[in-house]
């Protein structure tokens, strides 16, 4: 099949365009490269041994993606684009709405005139908000988001939901992603956050590899057995098989289904920087500061649903993630451009 993949480029984008070209299908990307680069793709196709179609596109501009259209026959579309930085969110509310939700709509509007009924989009645990008791389950009531960026990927659910209600031959995959870590084996394509990472692990491989001084922990008063906030991170490689089993199974399927992908297995961030240190030999050194606002105590995945539907299940533990993160952080450390500022 071919797939569109808008917003491509990024980390978790690059990752499935990667795994997709091994599974056989073709891959086509669209990125303006806010949050990305072209170095990935690249690196990608250096890695596949075959080459993505790669546009330079604002998924928000509906004649980039009407070209793309007429040019290519797409079987379906990963919905990867937008904007996704919480903290920035707050500060900048309106960029966000306006960004995440126009290029929803662009992509159902130019889908619908081009034909194209198979749409899976890149959710996130956001969206159960801060009322349902772990492990979270895709039949929990979503909403009380706790920021901008997470009421973003809830109204962009409601959209896609309601386009397949109105129209009964559109397939939409909603999955509701956890917390995405590491990088591809090879260290060739990894996460390479834009200025002071927002999440722990490229914060922690930053400060590995000497670009942080130290990692600031937000609390370690939370009802967790050390105290420190726990998550359920997922191999992004684990991820990116996932969105291949989506694929496959959208294009049979018709309404809307709903699919965490996680492991079901939190842990706290101080077992995650002594993995870390351990599987890489690497001391990171660390302090205690505040609480953060909108910081959940847990926050992890009842993933069975992509078992018995997908046949999807994670396969790398946080020791892969960790060593898998380390190589990509060591060969590249600063990232995919080597003369940027921090």
């Amino acid at each position: 099949m071919k797939i569109l993949l808008a917003g491509g480029a990024g980390y978790i984008g690059s990752h499935t365009a990667l795994q997709l070209m091994a599974a056989g299908h073709e891959v086509v990307i669209a990125d303006n490269f806010d949050n990305s680069c072209e170095e990935a793709v690249k690196r990608v196709n250096e890695l596949a041994g075959k080459e993505a179609v790669l546009y330079e596109a604002d998924v928000r501009e509906k004649e980039a993606l009407r070209r793309i259209f007429r040019e290519h026959s797409i079987d379906c579309v990963i919905h990867f684009a937008g904007l996704k930085a919480v903290g920035e969110s707050v500060k900048e509310p309106i960029r966000y709405y306006r960004n995440n939700i126009d290029t929803t709509l662009s992509l159902l509007e130019t889908m619908a005139e081009a034909g194209v009924k198979n749409i899976i989009f890149s959710s996130s645990a956001t969206v159960y908000g801060e009322e349902n008791p772990v492990p979270l389950r895709e039949t929990m009531r979503r909403g009380s988001c706790t920021n901008p960026y997470g009421w973003t990927k809830y109204m962009m659910e409601q959209i896609l939901q309601d386009a397949s209600a109105a129209d009964p031959e559109l397939s939409v995959v909603l999955l509701r992603y956890f917390n995405p870590i590491g990088a591809h084996p090879s260290g060739r394509i990894g996460e390479d956050p834009q200025g002071i990472p927002n999440n722990l692990m490229p914060y922690i491989s930053q400060v590995a590899v000497g670009r942080r001084d130290h990692l600031t922990i937000y609390g370690d008063d939370y009802p967790t057995p050390d105290g420190t906030c726990r998550r359920d991170y997922i191999h992004v490689m684990d991820l990116a098989d996932g969105h291949v089993k989506a694929v496959e199974y959208a294009v049979k399927h018709k309404g809307t289904e709903i699919f965490n992908l996680g492991t079901g297995t939190p842990y706290s961030v101080l077992e995650v920087v002594h993995a870390f240190e351990e599987s890489t030999g690497v001391k990171v050194p660390f302090e205690i500061g505040p609480r953060r606002a909108g910081d959940l105590a847990e926050c992890y995945a009842n993933a069975d649903k992509a078992l018995e539907i997908l046949g999807w299940k994670t396969t790398r533990n946080l020791e892969d993630m960790c060593r898998d993160t380390w190589n990509w952080q060591k060969q590249n450390p600063m990232g995919y451009r080597p003369d940027k500022k921090q």
